[in-house]
């Protein structure tokens, strides 16, 4: 899209830096909200194709994350594009008898969740911005800030320069923003990589996620809408490359035996992808004008499919504090702080618990490993816990 329309627009209210879903889900909340905002993205996504095959990178999304998207008026799009609901939940473990299970009608529930492809959102929330009056700046990157005053002033690579009264990144674990603004993060690397792929089985998934927990890390098969799987398999990084080098029919064989066959054989797998698992925690995720949202503020253990929904958790939580500040300041830092206070020691909570489950699952000490096959199947008998559990993974 030409950017000739927007060449005057040097004023704004908000400028988000990244235009993955959690900041464009922003941007366009914002925008909704009334203010003047400027989305940035170096790269813009690609128009949506109902023909291309299934994106290898999928969310499961909660019923918390499907509110927001509801109130943004962008749900009944996602589900006309493709949306897969999940009726169900079972995990095992590999070295014990532990087992649980986990169903949507045990708490009243249509589903547990929706497992949709990221350029499903994407595409919807990207298309939804110009009827939220969302300038979208792209291509282009940030190349510079300076914080003064009542505004921070942006300088792009393309020469551009824009002023804001509140930056915020959302672009991602590397982020540039957090770079330039000089806030530190914390990061725990793993020594994983999570191997993902889009596969086929004997028989259809039956709107189940399923996940075992082997002693290298957690494997996991989300249900797509066409009876497919799109699997996560977490392992240790020389097993990552090796699962990658194998050809097609050797890498159904290792997947089909890892996943006990519980759909059958593994019939065939899309191309297949990995990416090095981190956990990490911003400092602080706002400073005076500038605030973090998603990866650039956090990232968790893929083992609970978590880390898309806590990021949505930002937008509704940020753009809930700025509502108030609607005929303000929206980088008035008390607001910011709220924001702050709110989300960060939510998701250091989230982070150092999958690291728990992690540790605790991946630990091949005999006690150990009797213990958590006891207290997966004790949990499993206890409706009470079971539903408590099944709550927080619905609501986030």
């Amino acid at each position: 899209m030409s950017n000739t329309y927007i060449r005057d627009a040097q004023a704004l209210d908000v400028l988000v830096v990244g235009a993955g879903v959690v900041g464009t889900a922003l941007a366009l909340a914002l925008g909704r909200q009334g203010f003047k905002v400027g989305l940035l993205e170096r790269d813009e996504p690609a128009p949506f194709d109902a023909e291309a095959d299934t994106d290898l990178r999928v969310f499961a999304i909660n019923h918390a994350s499907q509110r927001l998207f509801q109130s943004l008026g962008a749900w009944e799009a996602m589900v006309s594009r493709g949306v897969s609901p999940y009726e169900a939940m079972e995990v095992w473990d590999a070295r014990s008898p532990g087992r649980i299970r986990f169903e949507a009608a045990e708490v009243g529930e249509a589903d547990l969740g929706h497992i949709i492809e990221n350029r499903v959102i994407q595409s919807v929330l990207w298309e939804a911005l110009e009827g939220a009056d969302v300038l979208r700046l792209c291509p282009a990157s940030l190349a510079h800030l300076d914080v003064s005053g009542e505004r921070v002033r942006a300088s792009l690579d393309d020469g551009r320069v824009f002023e804001a009264r509140l930056v915020v990144g959302a672009d991602g674990a590397r982020s540039r923003v957090r770079s330039l603004c000089g806030i530190g993060v914390d990061v725990t690397r793993y020594g994983q990589k999570a191997v993902v792929a889009n596969v086929s089985t004997e028989r259809p998934n039956p709107a189940t996620a399923w996940q075992r927990f082997l002693p290298s890390g957690p494997l996991a098969f989300l249900p797509l809408a066409d009876g497919r799987s799109s699997i996560v398999w977490s392992t240790d990084t020389e097993s990552a490359e090796a699962l990658l080098a194998l050809d097609a029919s050797s890498f159904c064989r290792e997947l089909g035996a890892a996943f006990e066959r519980r759909l059958g054989e593994v019939t065939a797998t899309s191309a297949r992808a990995a990416f090095p698992l981190a956990g990490s925690q911003a400092k602080h995720y706002v400073r005076s004008r500038i605030a973090l949202v998603g990866d650039a503020a956090h990232t968790i253990h893929p083992l609970a499919g978590q880390g898309a929904n806590l990021g949505l958790a930002d937008v509704a939580e940020l753009a809930r504090v700025l509502a108030g500040a609607s005929g303000r300041d929206p980088g008035d830092l008390r607001g910011l702080r709220a924001y702050e206070r709110a989300r960060r020691g939510e998701n250091w909570v989230m982070m150092r618990a999958m690291e728990g489950f992690s540790g605790l699952f991946g630990s091949r000490l005999a006690p150990v490993e009797m213990a958590r096959g006891l207290g997966l199947s004790l949990a499993d008998r206890l409706p009470a816990i079971k539903n408590a559990f099944l709550r927080r993974a619905l609501e986030g």
